[in-house]
This record gives structure tokens, sequence and C-alpha cells, in this order.
């Protein structure tokens, strides 16, 4: 993977292209405070947030000021303010229908949703996205190391960092598919909420992949900037296809049902066709969840735990472990 490839699937590169087959959106340049804001590691106290006015009387229990910490040195934590970008993201918003899915460049704070009030990426105040982008390694992720993966030694190029604010609509994870392209082939379509069995798509897959392979053809093939990318569909109730996003074709994108080492050596890849159609080549594999036994928690389930717990579970980070069993003979010895 190139670093040219992600730069080419950034949101503002793309959207112009296929403006008629995706969803409404609003492109915002991130002001510089804003980033460093975003990127800021310490009290997450959320900017943007409208909170309405005190009515309480003088002399009345609610008027009175609750002392949290008998230190008089206590200051109290303010985020900062941006006024002029606030204003033009709640005007994006409004144009929107009043609710929308935010990102930036690449990513969306997929992994944030539980911190959310309401559990869900619906955002309809810029104080819903900070709480999300705050909490997000996703979008950590984009900020500091947008070229993670990449195999070349050429110079990062310079970026222009966006907020996207794309119209929110309801979309049910039965429905998205993500879909893999090498040398502007099709070579694999992928249930994209994987963890979850769906007897629709099980029943409909043949169908499924026709659809999705008729609208690469007409919508996508030769028109992307590169010849290697994944893109994202989503397939509604009348079983017309929207694009989604495009990532790159390589491991910083989830290869969900596949392994990258198939996706690139073309391995274990046999298309899925029916007699008298074309060449098993032209045609891309589809991969569902089969069966209720494979059913998996979310993945970003990981997210509302605390990493080092995560490390520790998983045995990511060996030193962790070595200490935490080095603690507990510790306290074995004390007692």
């Amino acid at each position: 993977m190139k670093k040219e490839q992600v730069v080419h699937c950034q949101f503002s590169l793309w959207y112009p292209l296929f403006r008629a087959v995706t969803i409404r959106s609003v492109i915002l340049p991130l002001p510089e405070n804003v980033k460093e804001y975003l990127l800021d590691d310490g009290t997450l106290v959320v900017s943007g947030r409208e909170d309405p006015p005190s009515h309480a009387q003088e002399g009345s229990d609610d008027a009175e000021e609750i002392q949290w910490s008998d230190d008089e040195n206590t200051t109290t934590l303010k985020a900062p303010e941006f006024p002029e970008f606030t204003a033009k993201v709640q005007e994006a918003i409004s144009s929107l229908g009043g609710s929308v899915f935010p990102k930036l460049n690449w990513s969306a704070p997929r992994d944030a949703y539980w911190i959310a009030m309401n559990s869900s990426l619906k955002c309809k105040a810029l104080s819903d996205i900070f709480l999300l982008f705050k909490s997000s390694d996703f979008i950590t992720r984009d900020l500091t190391q947008p070229f993670i993966h990449c195999t070349d030694d050429s110079p990062d190029p310079s970026l222009n960092y966006e907020l996207v604010l794309r119209k929110w609509c309801e979309l049910i994870p039965g429905a998205e598919f993500r879909c893999f392209v090498k040398e502007n082939k099709l070579i694999g379509i992928s249930q994209r909420d994987y963890t979850q069995y769906y007897d629709h798509i099980s029943k409909q897959h043949e169908e499924i992949c026709r659809s999705i392979q008729e609208f690469f053809k007409k919508h996508i093939q030769y028109k992307f900037l590169d010849e290697d990318f994944v893109f994202d569909v989503y397939r509604d109730s009348r079983g017309k296809i929207w694009l989604i996003d495009f990532n790159p074709f390589g491991e910083v994108t989830d290869s969900l049902l596949f392994t990258w080492e198939e996706l690139t050596s073309g391995k274990n890849l046999k298309g899925v066709q029916s007699e008298g159609e074309a060449t098993e080549q032209d045609y891309p594999v589809f991969r569902c969840t089969n069966s209720k036994v494979t059913v998996q928690p979310s993945p970003y389930l990981s997210y509302r735990l605390p990493k080092d717990f995560v490390d520790l579970s998983t045995g990511e980070d060996v030193h962790k472990l070595i200490d935490f069993l080095k603690l507990k003979r510790n306290q074995q010895d004390d007692d």
C-alpha cells in the first residue's frame, strides 16, 4: 500500500466524482486550533455545548453554588470555544436536515459510539461531534498516523484536514457490504456486519452479488483514482445500491471475512456464478456469515475498556503482562 493510495481515499477527493450515487454531504476545513483541541490529552471537556440559561432566583437553594472540593485553589476546567467554526458547523447541520454522521478525511468515530448519550453516531451539534472525536482512537489515528502500514519510504504528503458531515440516514447494518478491487477488477464482497447472521443475505447472496457487480461496472470501475482500492456500499429495501465510502487496499482497512493474504495473492478466491455466465475471473467472491453459531460480539466493544485491560486480556503487550504477573506474585508474598 502506497501513501498516494491513502491520499486518494480522502473524502474530499472522491466525493465530487461520485456525488450522484452517494449520501449528500458537506465538507468543512478543520482549523488548526480545533485539531489541537481534538489531540489534547487532558480531561475530556467538550467544547461547543449549549447549556440552557439558569432561571434560579437569588436566595433559592438552586442558586447556591455547589462546592465539590474543600480546596480553595480548585479551578473549573473550561473548554476552548470556536465561535466561527461552530456557526459554520451548525449551518451545515441545518442544511442537511438537522442530524449528521461525522467523520474526518478517512475515518468515522465508530469505536466511540458507546460514549454518546444515544449510543449512536447521530449528531445534532458540534458538542456531539467533539465528544465522539475526542473519544475515538480511529480519529486520533487519522490525525497522527494517516500513513501507517504504507510500504514506501517517500516523504509524507502534506494534508489539509477536514470535517465531513453526512446527512443522517438510518442504515440497516445487514444491508452494508465491503467490496475489494484489485487491478480495477472486483475480486471480493464481504458482509460488513460480519459478527451477525442475517437470513436475507444467505438467501439472496447471488442477487446481492450481481447487483453490486452491476453497480461497480456502471459507476465505479475505471473512475476511481487508483486501480487497487476498497469501497463500501449499501443496498436499500428497493435493491438500489448506494456508495458509502472508499478505503485503501491494504492492512489499514479491515478485510472482514477475507484475509489480506487472500486478497493480495488471489489464493482461495473462487467466484460465485451461475451456469452460462461469464468466466470465473469476472465474478467476485461473496462471503457472509452463514450460521447463527458463528455470531460474534461486536469488534468495537473492546474500545469501552481501558487499553491496558485489553492488552492484558489479549496478550498483545508482553511487558504489561509480565508486570501484572509480578504484581500478583508480590501480593501473594505479602499475604
